[in-house]
């Protein structure tokens, strides 16, 4: 999760992340909530799949730019990505009522049951994963753009190719979390 805070490349803060998130999952699994560690497979496939995507979108309309370092203030031209972004930016730092949120409690409660430092370790990763969450989801959408003059001059929301997929995936990183409780058996 630290080398999520150092990235800038916008699909390296992502894919570090995924690297995390496997971590915790490893958690669930290793503390025996093998639920829960599948279920947070589940809804990871949701909101990653939606930053990921997004991700992609905000490259395009950046003309191949991925450094965020050189992005800001696209929530204005690019509502449908920034809306989903954000929902599954908050998923992932495991908002309450968002499907991250249900599957890293389901391994928090595991991993302090085997053993309160094991908990604290999770803790301190989720913390982690909400704050370079949220720097990205900053540097990316908030503040004024950085991109330079023709760059800012052409940028757009992506075609609904692009943004369809966003709004369904953003869907399940609401929704999926509700899921648990009836999937816990079958996983």
């Amino acid at each position: 999760a630290t080398i999520g805070f150092a990235q800038t490349d916008i699909k390296k803060v992502l894919a570090y992340s995924t690297v995390s998130q496997l971590g915790f999952m490893f958690l669930g699994v290793g503390s025996g909530a093998f639920s829960a560690g599948i279920f947070h497979v589940f809804t990871h496939a949701f909101f990653k799949a939606c930053l990921f995507l997004g991700a992609g979108s905000v490259i395009h309309a950046l003309h191949g730019r991925q450094d965020i370092e050189d992005m800001g203030g696209l929530r204005r031209p690019m509502p449908l990505t920034h809306a989903t972004f954000a929902v599954s930016t908050a998923a992932i730092a495991g908002v309450p009522l968002l499907s991250g949120f249900f599957s890293k409690d389901a391994i928090l409660v595991a991993a302090f049951a085997r053993a309160w430092w094991l908990g604290a370790i999770g803790i301190v990763a989720a913390a982690c994963t909400a704050m370079y969450m949220t720097r990205l989801y900053c540097l990316t959408f908030t503040g004024a753009s950085r991109a330079d003059e023709h760059t800012r001059a052409h940028i757009h929301e992506s075609e609904s190719t692009m943004t369809g997929p966003l709004v369904v995936l953003a869907i399940g990183a609401i929704g999926a979390g509700y899921l648990g409780s009836f999937l816990e058996g079958w996983l």
